[in-house]
């Protein structure tokens, strides 16, 4: 939970300052207003600490960082403590003192010292937005102030379960194709720089005219000779730019948008990102978070840049009074099924139990596309392959072949 300060004025109307915590800024108005202060000027005044915090409890550069794993392990671990009613102090000191990551250990034993103080769990958490998403933040908190913290905990815990699974299955499918390209590079590369010389040498001794084929292969190969580095220095300062102007906030809206818009896995990737928003946005709901606080968290959850733009487009019209299945229905991100569903939720009340079916059903999808993938990627690779060997043995065979034929006819 971060530090605003603000400026405002009472009931009497007299300008009112100072400090208060909150886990968002829409939360911190709310906040001032149930006080009876008009907020006039709200400003975010816990930055620059916990970036010092976060530096402070990464200061070696051979600690292992802060992984899915970590948190899945602590969450779980936090959910049997609280529900055995052990104390939260000694409850998170003890969990600090045996876990195996250093730097969770460091930033748990910072906790414990904030506790000390008085604050709560998800302020203490919230100084460290690197380790602890605000997502998470955001339900520690509504399990602090609704008494119900093992609960918190245990949606947590499942929720970063299906996170990872959704995750790994991705990068397991995508790791055959990218072994393949990346291998056909190489190969490139070593046919042009060491294989087609010795052919160019030879035929160059003959004294003939080669088949065009032959001809562009060798051009090739001359390039790559002549000028490989050159290309190497081109494509690693096409790398760094182009990394370079992914991070930035218009590179990475494109680079985002372009990624769900790939062929054969940008579909796989659309349908992950919609699960991932739709069970984020349950947990949410279901832990009792504003429906428009809940999706500026989820914006965030779903580390898509062009998706959080549309479901903050879907948060400010449900902010002027529309309803979720009619913002929904204006983002064009579902599909007719899901948005019946949401209105089906919507209609009775739970729209918490139906993003779970949601999600659900996109995780459903998502396993039988990965499964598929493979066999849909396979034909295309086999014809990549044969198209390239096709055209080195017709480049460096035809002129042997026409060498023999001339030699025989003599």
């Amino acid at each position: 939970m971060a530090s605003y300060s603000y400026r405002g004025r009472d009931g009497q109307g007299q300008l009112v300052q100072g400090v208060l915590e909150a886990s968002s800024e829409n939360t911190a108005a709310e906040a001032l207003l149930r006080r009876g202060i008009t907020p006039i000027q709200l400003k975010i005044g816990a930055a620059a600490n916990a970036d010092k915090a976060d530096k402070k409890s990464s200061n070696s550069l051979f600690q292992r960082k802060i992984s899915t794993d970590d948190l899945i392990v602590f969450t779980r671990q936090m959910y049997a403590l609280t529900k055995a009613g052990i104390p939260l102090l000694r409850a998170i000191q003890g969990l600090a003192d045996n876990t195996s990551n250093r730097r969770l250990g460091a930033v748990l034993h910072e906790v414990v010292d904030q506790l000390e103080r008085g604050r709560q769990l998800s302020s203490a958490m919230a100084a460290h937005p690197k380790v602890f998403p605000r997502l998470l933040v955001a339900i520690v908190h509504v399990g602090e102030n609704t008494g119900q913290l093992e609960e918190a905990f245990m949606q947590l815990s499942e929720y970063l379960q299906k996170e990872q699974e959704t995750r790994k299955q991705v990068k397991t499918a995508l790791r055959y194709p990218t072994f393949i390209i990346i291998t056909l590079v190489i190969a490139m590369f070593v046919l042009n720089i060491f294989v087609i010389p010795t052919f160019a040498n030879m035929f160059s001794r003959f004294d003939v005219e080669l088949p065009l084929s032959t001809r562009i292969l060798i051009g090739t190969s001359n390039f790559f000779v002549n000028w490989w580095p050159a290309l190497l220095l081109g494509i690693a300062v096409t790398t760094i730019a182009a990394t370079r102007y992914v991070k930035t906030p218009s590179g990475e809206m494109k680079w985002d948008y372009f990624k769900v818009k790939l062929p054969l896995v940008g579909d796989i990737i659309f349908r992950s990102l919609l699960s991932r928003f739709s069970r984020s946005f349950a947990v949410m709901l279901k832990a009792g978070v504003p429906l428009t606080q809940g999706l500026s968290l989820v914006a965030d959850a779903v580390d898509n840049r062009w998706m959080g733009k549309k479901i903050n487009d879907m948060r400010r019209n449900i902010e002027r009074g529309e309803s979720l299945s009619r913002v929904s229905r204006s983002s064009e991100l579902f599909t007719p099924l899901v948005l019946q569903m949401i209105q089906v939720g919507e209609e009775t009340g739970r729209v918490d139990e139906m993003l779970h079916e949601v999600a659900d059903y996109y995780e459903r999808e998502v396993d039988y596309d990965l499964k598929s993938l493979t066999a849909k990627i396979e034909p295309i690779m086999l014809i990549v392959v044969a198209v390239m060997i096709s055209v080195m043995a017709l480049g460096i065979f035809t002129p042997m072949w026409d060498m023999m034929n001339a030699y025989k006819n003599r």
